[in-house]
């Protein structure tokens, strides 16, 4: 079968899309904290075959800048968080083979908790779940939940390794086959299929047994987005469907052979395996008209946006110096977060101790600087040459406007993509993983091992 790009909805349960500013939108609806918000958008995203809705998440609003929350407050950069899994419930009721995704943090939730969550979703959506492992950015979660400071970068990544053997390991816990429900004989299920997972390991116990069976996928797709070395090691570990965030296609060719290899020396095919980049497109039925709406766009963001999810997601304070002042090599060291922002500022910026203006210019935080504006024609163009030039698999469409950016993208650039042979033109299935293309994992299929140094 020819190659078809997978596409996915990149949504927030805020009051704003990763765009801080969309709110301030004249065209956006403006009550994101209704079920009817995420479901119209859930209804669109349908129609247009999308083959996932995914909520990125936090578990603070942005406060780091400054340490106080009041710009964050005022300005409405995210200072929403309601809980995903539960407004993905309400897409789900509207939709019958969207995949639903969400953003659920191995460092402040048990395995336990976080497995049965997704499963249940699993069920309920009659296998359409979709879990992204993130390990959390900053203090403000960690003061949230508890815990007075966040934990060191690749630690994180560490304990998470061992979070994701006792997911999975709870996932595989009920056999097919388990069920009987046989109510003459009086039987429910065998408890021969039904296993205690029994894990005591460095960082987590965990008894069991499970008190999910298995969905019709078998268990949620796994997402992940590590951008750093340690993160792309994670990635290609366990994801089956990874986020990324290049700039061009050079450096979205090399993050994707990156991965790849990752996953063949984890001892997984690479070919299980969908690398989604992420990408904002300002859609019109003409180029004249999406520059139109560009220029709109282009008036809404505020420095206090970027200055302020830049602190957030390297947790480190950009306040506490002029922001045209070089930050010292002591200072970069100490962020932590999405440390491929940073590395990304030093490499695009071409400086070694880049401001905190030079962090607003080259990494394109809180702006729309990447937007790709154009109509179908224009549009279509650059989504083909990146996934022809096999820098990504597929694209995660974030939107500027709610719900028309959404719309736009199904009514204008869907129908190109069809007619070009790049886009599905209808679901393959029921389950997210028939209509991914991803084999349903047997269980134990996990347990690979890692293979010598991948060509």
């Amino acid at each position: 079968m020819t190659r078809q790009m997978a596409l996915v909805g990149f949504l927030q349960a805020q009051n704003c899309t990763n765009l801080p500013s969309s709110w301030r939108h004249p065209e956006s609806r403006d009550d994101s904290m209704s079920a009817d918000y995420y479901q119209e958008i859930a209804r669109i995203l349908e129609a247009g075959k999308f083959h996932m809705a995914f909520f990125d998440d936090r578990l603070a609003m942005p406060d780091r800048y400054g340490n106080d929350h009041a710009h964050t407050v005022e300005y409405g950069i995210r200072c929403v968080k309601m809980d995903p899994l539960i407004v993905l419930t309400t897409m789900g009721m509207v939709t019958e083979k969207l995949g639903l995704g969400s953003t659920c943090s191995t460092t402040y939730y048990e395995p336990f908790d976080v497995a049965r969550r997704f499963a249940t979703l699993d069920l309920m959506s009659g296998g359409r779940a979709g879990w992204n492992v993130v390990t959390s950015l900053n203090d403000g979660e960690a003061q949230n939940m508890g815990k007075d400071a966040h934990l060191e970068h690749d630690f994180r990544y560490d304990r998470a390794d061992e979070f994701m053997e006792v997911v999975l390991g709870h996932w595989d816990s009920w056999e097919d086959g388990s069920l009987i429900m046989d109510k003459t004989s009086g039987r429910f299920a065998d408890p021969t299929k039904v296993k205690r997972l029994d894990h005591h390991g460095q960082f987590f116990k965990s008894r069991g047994p499970f008190t999910v069976p298995r969905s019709p996928q078998g268990h949620p797709v796994i997402i992940q987005a590590g951008a750093s070395g340690r993160g792309q090691r994670f990635a290609g570990r366990w994801g089956e469907m990874i986020f990324t965030a290049a700039r061009n296609v050079a450096s979205a060719k090399e993050g994707y052979a990156a991965v790849r290899n990752e996953a063949a020396k984890a001892g997984r095919d690479p070919d299980q395996m969908f690398l989604c980049n992420l990408t904002t497109p300002v859609c019109g039925a003409t180029k004249t008209e999406a520059e139109d709406k560009m220029a709109v766009i282009n008036k809404l963001p505020l420095q206090i946006d970027a200055l302020s999810l830049l602190a957030e997601a390297l947790n480190y304070d950009f306040a506490s110096k002029p922001l045209d002042e070089p930050l010292t090599t002591e200072e970069l060291r100490s962020m932590q977060g999405i440390l491929g922002i940073r590395d990304g500022v030093l490499k695009n910026s071409g400086k070694s101790n880049p401001s905190a203006l030079d962090f607003v210019h080259f990494s394109g935080r809180g702006q729309v600087q990447d937007a790709i504006v154009g109509g179908p024609k224009e549009i279509a163009d650059r989504l083909e040459e990146m996934f022809v030039e096999r820098g990504c698999d597929g694209f995660v469409v974030a939107a500027t406007i709610v719900p028309g950016s959404y719309a736009d993208f199904v009514k204008h650039v869907v129908p190109e993509l069809q007619r070009r042979g790049l886009f599905h033109k209808d679901y393959a299935g029921k389950t997210l993983r028939e209509n991914l293309g991803l084999k349903r994992p047997a269980a134990g299929a996990w347990k690979t091992q890692p293979q010598a140094a991948a060509e």
